[in-house]
């Protein structure tokens, strides 16, 4: 079953990715463009945080997976390095969200640890909630919270990930908290390992979003939701997976993956990334009533780029910030041929540079 879709054709400013001619849902329709403070059509041309290049560094081979948020003054983006061993996380600083200062590592493996003995990836901490907000940090019993995930084998991505939670005083050190998800209790859509988790707090509830693969070679990818009151006790959403694989020929065909949901004039977004058939990842949006229910938009928000751009042949793991009238959507582009193509982070805007 594929997700819900929806596109806005006859709507100004749709873009060049639309496609198709279903009605708006009854929630969008009295918005004359609901995607439009969504969009962010104005990418920087260059990456603005790429691979160490130095021997020896956690980050020597490539960077991935950017999270953004403001703290004292400043802009904070963590980030997984990879080292050609696995990854690991980092963080750095800035004052213009353009230029960026390495700080080191936030969150590291543990070598004697069956779990993050090759990599531990920190992918979100609990923030605001609303799209046009600052994405202020958020305390939870006094110290700031985390998602992570950890993949049992060596190497880029290997075995079947899980997620679990930690702690900070200062978000700059972490403390690695259990595994509060596996992917051998879930459903068959999320058996083969969980991916990014995505945490944000609505009223009471704790919401985790997070995508996960099917076993076996090739493998699919979809977007599912982990619920809590108390953040001990997590139960699988009964609609799982919220964001389903497209149909063969659609963007998200094969990946429906990394989300990011954000709260905005009364409805939610989830900003994704979909891996079509033919291979490339570009970024996507689903929109929603709800924290549990989206409708697919049929609009490409960041395509991948022309030959030779830093975004070729991958466009794709999304984070967002809104600062002084304009929305920045950080994501990793990928350009090259496996297994010595060029990955990094890159930023696009919703007004020129």
């Amino acid at each position: 079953m594929e997700s819900a879709r929806f596109d806005r054709r006859g709507i100004l400013g749709m873009t060049a990715g639309a496609a198709g001619a279903l009605a708006l849902p009854a929630f969008a329709r009295a918005t004359t463009d609901p995607v439009a403070d969504y969009r962010t059509p104005y990418k920087y041309p260059k990456l603005i945080l790429g691979g160490s290049g130095v021997s020896g560094d956690f980050d020597a081979k490539s960077v991935d997976c950017p999270f953004v948020f403001s703290a004292n003054g400043k802009f904070y983006l963590t980030y997984v390095g990879f080292d050609g061993q696995g990854y690991q996380t980092g963080i750095c600083e800035s004052t213009d969200l353009l230029h960026w200062t390495r700080k080191g590592i936030i969150l590291a493996r543990d070598p004697n640890d069956p779990v993050t003995r090759y990599n531990v990836a920190c992918a979100s901490i609990l923030r605001e909630n609303e799209l046009q907000s600052p994405a202020r940090l958020i305390k939870v019993g006094g110290r700031y919270l985390a998602a992570w995930h950890a993949y049992p084998g060596a190497g880029y991505e290997q075995g079947a990930a899980v997620i679990g939670l930690a702690w900070s005083d200062d978000f700059l050190h972490w403390q690695r908290g259990p595994v509060i998800l596996r992917p051998e209790d879930g459903a068959e859509w999320e058996r083969g390992g969980l991916y990014k988790p995505y945490l944000i707090k609505e009223g009471d509830t704790f919401y985790l979003y997070y995508n996960a693969k099917t076993m076996g070679t090739p493998w699919f990818e979809q977007t599912g939701l982990a619920t809590s009151k108390d953040l001990k006790t997590w139960t699988r959403h009964p609609g799982n997976p919220l964001i389903r694989n497209g149909a063969n020929g659609a963007p998200d065909a094969r990946f429906a993956s990394d989300p990011v949901v954000v709260k905005h004039r009364g409805t939610w977004g989830m900003f994704y990334f979909g891996r079509a058939n033919d291979g490339p990842c570009r970024e996507l949006l689903a929109l929603g009533r709800t924290p549990t229910s989206f409708e697919k938009v049929d609009e490409v928000l960041i395509d991948i780029g022309a030959p030779g751009s830093i975004d070729e042949k991958f466009a794709h793991k999304p984070a967002v910030i809104y600062h002084e009238g304009a929305l920045y959507h950080f994501y990793c582009a990928v350009s090259g041929k496996w297994p010595n193509d060029t990955r990094g982070l890159a930023v696009a805007r919703s007004r020129p540079w």
